[in-house]
């Protein structure tokens, strides 16, 4: 099933994704939990959020043109290693609190970090498989994602009770030791290089004038903007369904349960296709309108099932087209945009929701955001089933964007082959509720925007 773990390379690195995501998770619940322990604001909570994804939203294109020009190791041992130290450092800052400022100075700094790192990861664990493995190797991505979600959420739980919620992040800042050593061991001449762009080919205006002149690209981007925006902020709905601390946690594992799935049907497939992408968002989205119409919280928890499966399906799709369909020069620009795209979307996206939730109800946002997400894969679909030689241009019409500049040349395109019983959601109590839950659990959405499925490696910051 999981024919990348063959390769010593890769177990070695599938090993530190997981222990890198597990700190992660367990940092975030800290971060979370501090933030709103200390300032009693979700307003709080989504300013630290905003701090710490602002500058992936803004310098994203130019970090992946430094990850497709210069050496990818040593971009991610510097990365991981300022990591470490500002994990630690939290961990000082918060143990003898200091002002949350502080803590959110430093949810910045690691945020920059966290920029110029995920592309050059990205990069990286492209060379730790083969190409026709990348499909297989990001399905099992997503699986070590949620195990490593499941075993962080419990773990910070257990130690934040015992210990306090600095030891989260100095076991975090210990957890990026296992990518640095995975980076430093692994055998060089097993891996599977990738070409740096070309002089002609470098900037960041050579990245955007490359997507800008593929239709296929923009639509992709397109359309992974409206299914993260709409159809990916999960923590905003599942904690409006929900109607109790002990529900949401149920909700939470089902997702869990979900996206292991996801990854196990990912993983069974030997071509991941943008047909696959189309029908699994079409089929995700009606599921989403339907989890706003049945009855009862074991009835949304069984819709959860499959689409949190799909989204994984989804997000393992997008990131194979996209790192499989463009040249090696331009993967780490295309995975920055990527990065950027799905930060922009959770940014907008989860205010949006947690708003609608408590002017029209949970049920009906559902409903109203599946229809959306539908409509919007149709679209794609129709321009995708145009003949090549007009999908460009359709696409530029569809999204209003000029002549496409010719693409550098390069590699071809390789070819496709989240208590029972009825409830109520009016009235101030729920609309109270909901907006505390949404902007408790904004950072963990945010999180949650590229799992670290998206680039065979650890997502940290």
């Amino acid at each position: 099933m999981f024919r990348v773990l063959r390769g010593r390379n890769y177990r070695r690195w599938a090993f530190a994704d997981l222990v890198s995501v597990t700190g992660a998770w367990m940092q975030l619940i800290g971060l979370n939990w501090v933030v709103m322990d200390r300032t009693g604001s979700a307003a709080s909570v989504g300013l630290s959020v905003l701090v710490g994804t602002l500058p992936s939203v803004l310098l994203g294109p130019w970090a992946g043109a430094v990850a497709d020009r210069v050496p990818v190791r040593r971009v991610i041992l510097v990365c991981q290693s300022l990591h470490a130290v500002l994990a630690a450092a939290l961990a000082l800052v918060v143990w003898l609190h200091a002002p949350i400022t502080a803590v959110f100075a430093l949810t910045a700094a690691a945020g920059l970090v966290s920029v110029f790192d995920g592309p050059a990861l990205g990069r990286f664990g492209g060379q730790v498989v083969a190409r026709e493995d990348l499909g297989n190797a990001l399905a099992f991505g997503s699986i070590l994602n949620s195990t490593g979600r499941i075993l962080g959420m419990s773990s910070a739980a257990v130690l934040a009770a015992a210990l306090g919620a600095p030891v989260l992040f100095l076991v975090n800042a210990v957890s990026f030791l296992a990518v640095i050593a995975a980076v430093m061991t692994v055998r060089v001449g097993e891996l599977h290089p990738l070409a740096v762009s070309t002089a002609e080919q470098a900037g960041v205006r050579a990245g955007l004038r490359y997507i800008g002149a593929s239709g296929r690209l923009l639509l992709l981007f397109a359309l992974g903007f409206v299914l993260s925006s709409l159809g990916r902020n999960y923590q905003v709905t599942m904690a409006a369904m929900s109607d109790s601390a002990a529900g949401y946690g149920v909700l939470s594992t089902v997702f869990a349960v979900g996206t292991v799935l996801g990854g196990l049907a990912a993983s069974l497939r030997r071509a991941l296709t943008v047909r696959l992408l189309l029908v699994v968002a079409g089929v995700t989205s009606v599921l989403q309108a339907a989890g706003g119409l049945v009855p009862g919280a074991l009835g949304f928890a069984l819709v959860l099932v499959p689409i949190a499966a799909g989204a994984v399906v989804i997000d393992t799709t997008m990131s194979t087209r996209l790192q499989l369909d463009s040249t090696d020069g331009m993967r780490g620009r295309l995975l920055a945009v990527n990065s950027s795209v799905g930060a922009a979307a959770g940014a907008v996206g989860a205010p949006l929701l947690g708003w609608l939730c408590e002017r029209i109800g949970a049920p009906e946002t559902l409903v109203l955001a599946g229809t959306l997400t539908l409509i919007a894969t149709v679209l794609a679909a129709t321009v995708f089933a145009a003949p090549h030689q007009r999908r460009a241009a359709l696409a530029h019409r569809v999204l209003r964007r000029p002549r496409p500049v010719p693409a550098p040349t390069g590699h071809p395109a390789v070819p496709a082959g989240h208590g029972h019983g009825p409830r109520t959601w009016s009235g101030t109590r729920f609309r109270r509720r909901a907006r505390v839950r949404a902007g408790a659990d904004v950072v963990t959405l945010m999180a949650e925007a590229h799992p670290a499925s998206d680039l065979v490696a650890p997502v940290r910051g």
